[in-house]
């Protein structure tokens, strides 16, 4: 049994996250803080900030799980059959063949329906 007196897992991830989010804050405070300086040098800087809020946060079991998320995805992404551009345009002029024609039907309707309410409510003609 291991009996190391290590603070809990969670509560350093918690401390890990309190201290990407006081590096995202500082970034963020000081990219205003310096608006006489450049603006490159303030994004610079802001990015780094970002980035090393970032690289604290993978650091904790969330931000780890998050990380190996986005690397699943990505590899999900990659396992796609896309269609050709040749599919894609068929496709396209498919759909929009139908929208035009329910767009028809669905005037023809709302006419055929006008015209019924109107003689039988009396107004018009």
């Amino acid at each position: 049994m291991n009996a190391k007196a290590e603070p809990s897992s969670s509560a350093f991830d918690t401390l890990k996250l309190l201290v990407a989010v006081a590096l995202l804050v500082a970034g963020i405070v000081g990219f205003y803080w310096f608006e006489g300086h450049s603006a490159l040098l303030r994004v610079l800087g802001l990015l780094a900030a970002v980035v090393a809020a970032g690289f604290v946060a993978v650091q904790t079991d969330k931000g780890r799980a998050v990380w190996a998320f986005f690397g699943d995805a990505r590899t999900e992404v990659r396992k796609v059959v896309w269609p050709t551009r040749q599919d894609a345009i068929q496709t396209t002029l498919i759909v929009l063949l139908v929208v035009i024609l329910m767009s028809l039907f669905m005037w023809a309707i709302d006419g055929i329906l006008f015209s019924i309410v109107k003689s039988l409510t009396g107004h018009g003609a």
